[in-house]
């Protein structure tokens, strides 16, 4: 008789949790259509990546308010690799990705797999080359000692639209 009315005592706990937070749910005010993004500010991180880097860190300027910053990384460890995310007006991501790691590994691994096309796109007086990939497209610029990536799921306009808004600098270097 005792187990029975534990396990009745636990159901009768449980509906009474349940009922306490249906009442949360209904009572609490909550907007089922806001845009759930995180936007961050890369400003610091970018002048701090520009300083520590050995190469000249790229960052977008002059980029209408709908392309939205949503991730921002530089780790000195990891061969300098510098990640700047964005979502674009069409809801698509855009990557900007350097390192000082030229390897094709880690080319595949920002493109999530994709391979150079043979072809290039003019963007400003840069030629990039034009990887294509089941999940991502890229636009890859190598130079020496680094390599530049614009990837992600939008189209190829925009990510020619990404890299053309990038200002390429370099801080003083940090010891």
């Amino acid at each position: 008789m005792k187990g029975k009315q534990t396990v009745w005592d636990m159901v009768r706990s449980l509906a009474v949790i349940g009922v306490v937070v249906a009442g949360i749910y209904i009572f609490l005010p909550h907007d089922d259509t806001a845009d759930p993004t995180r936007v961050v500010d890369y400003r610091v991180e970018t002048i701090t990546a520009r300083r520590a880097a050995p190469y000249p860190v790229a960052a977008p300027v002059g980029l209408p308010g709908e392309w939205r910053a949503t991730s921002v990384t530089y780790e000195r460890k990891a061969s300098n690799a510098w990640h700047l995310g964005f979502q674009d007006p069409e809801k698509q991501y855009v990557a900007v990705e350097q390192s000082s790691d030229t390897s094709v590994k880690y080319l595949e691994h920002v493109t999530q797999k994709a391979k150079a096309s043979g072809q290039t796109q003019q963007v400003g007086d840069r030629a990039w080359e034009r990887w294509e990939g089941e999940k991502y497209d890229a636009l890859v610029r190598q130079e020496q000692g680094y390599v530049t990536v614009v990837t992600g799921t939008a189209s190829f306009d925009q990510l020619g639209r990404m890299a053309a808004a990038l200002e390429f600098k370099q801080g003083p270097q940090t010891p």
